[in-house]
């Protein structure tokens, strides 16, 4: 019963946003308290709940996501995608864009987190795309597929981090092994698959978008890429501190708190106020005009993320994937296979690969005491059911139809099927490498 009323909830909120056209936030608060009341949540904790569930999406992204914009209004409006497309058109060619993009955010998506990743990346294709009039979803869908593999298999990700610590498994070789199974998840998923998708039309947002400006205008290929990728620079060098000064508290404290997403993007928005701004002939008004416009600009997109952090709490306080893990629990099936789907389960359920990841290895940690199960395996198996099927309750759903301007329609058949082209493929790598290792 607790999962039909679920999967109700779901569809409902589908009809509301495409039949019924109403804005997806009021609809995520509509169906939030529908869902609460159904699923037995006290009247008092409903309420609770959805504030919460705006609360912690927001207080976590917020900062993020309005200096990402900030960014990427700035990198557009300088001239510097516009740089940057050229000069990494000219280093892979048109054939090859797509493969490069996704390269890029494969080595970007190891360091830094998801959202951010996103935030950065997006203004990138985007410019590559308005330059050079390819699809926007065929383009910018394997680099995101990369990033998304990343934050699911790989740490130091939140999820797979605290796997690792929960099943004493080996750091070093989870990224091995992670690394093995996300290069085909991520090629299949991202170039292979995106073939399929280039009659999507998408219109991205006009943020990131800019009347094409004289070479002698546009600042310098190093400037350029310096100033967009900062934050990919910082994560980097504050990994290494953490590295080399382990033993000292000082150093390594100061070097967590440089890594903090809402610290590194505020420091990279300073700099580039000055390296892409000022320094380009801008006056402080006008740069400050700039920020303003993206913040406009993405607004619903961020009321739209709270809502659906209402529903995730709501489904979350409800004990739907406490109940949910324990009925798959008693399942007699190959252990490796069983964290996927209890996984993949609750992710498609709740919409966060992190609560999935981190409920369904509290739920498989007792089954593992008596069972000869590689933890490493363990990790990569729950990693990559986490990432399954991303639909309307997830914030990462509704960050890609937003920024790409989509329909429902056309982004669950470019983003929740490249999500379940991940899990699904993750999963057989690692019933892959379990008969090798």
């Amino acid at each position: 019963m607790t999962v039909l009323i679920v999967v109700g909830c779901i569809l409902l909120l589908v009809l509301l946003t495409t039949w019924g056209k109403i804005n997806a936030f009021i609809a995520f608060l509509f169906v939030s308290i529908l869902a609460g009341l159904l699923l037995g949540v006290p009247l008092t904790g409903i309420t609770k709940s959805v504030q919460k569930g705006v609360g912690d999406i927001l207080g976590s992204l917020i900062i993020v996501i309005v200096f990402g914009a900030m960014l990427g209004k700035l990198v557009a409006a300088s001239g510097a995608a516009q740089k940057i497309a050229a000069v990494m058109m000219k280093i892979f060619g048109r054939k090859y864009i797509q493969w490069g993009l996704m390269t890029t955010g494969f080595i970007i998506g190891i360091p830094l987190f998801y959202n951010v990743g996103f935030v950065l990346m997006v203004p990138l294709i985007f410019s590559v795309v308005y330059k050079y009039k390819l699809p926007a979803v065929y383009l910018g869908l394997p680099m995101l597929a990369a990033l998304s593999v990343t934050h699911g298999f790989l740490p130091p990700h939140p999820s797979p981090a605290a796997l690792v610590l929960q099943f004493h498994a080996n750091m070093g070789l989870t990224m091995f092994y992670g690394i093995m199974l996300a290069i085909p998840a991520i090629i299949i998923a991202g170039p292979v698959y995106s073939k399929t998708l280039k009659n999507i039309v998408a219109v991205p947002l006009k943020t990131f978008q800019s009347d094409d400006l004289p070479e002698e205008k546009l600042p310098g290929t190093w400037n350029s890429f310096i100033s967009a990728l900062l934050p990919v620079i910082v994560m980097a060098l504050t990994t290494v501190a953490v590295l080399l000064f382990k033993d000292n508290p000082e150093v390594t404290g100061f070097a967590g708190f440089l890594a903090e997403p809402s610290i590194v993007m505020f420091l990279t928005l300073c700099l580039t106020t000055f390296t892409l701004g000022i320094k380009m002939g801008k006056s402080m008004k006008e740069v400050m005009s700039i920020y303003g416009d993206a913040v406009k600009d993405i607004a619903m997109i961020l009321l739209i993320i709270g809502g659906s952090g209402a529903l995730k709490q709501v489904l979350s306080d409800s004990g739907v994937s406490k109940e949910i893990g324990d009925v798959l629990a008693g399942l007699s099936i190959e252990p490796l296979f069983l964290g996927w789907l209890i996984a993949a389960v609750i992710r498609v359920c709740l919409g966060s690969a992190t609560v999935a990841g981190l409920t369904a290895a509290g739920i498989i940690a007792p089954l593992m005491i008596n069972s000869n199960v590689n933890p490493e395996l363990m990790v990569l198996s729950i990693g990559a059911g986490s990432l399954m099927f991303s639909h309307v309750n997830d914030p990462g759903f509704w960050m890609f139809k937003e920024y790409f301007n989509l329909g429902i329609k056309d982004t669950i058949r470019s983003w929740s099927i490249m999500e379940t082209l991940v899990a699904v493929i993750g999963l057989i790598g690692v019933l892959i490498l379990n008969q090798i290792v």
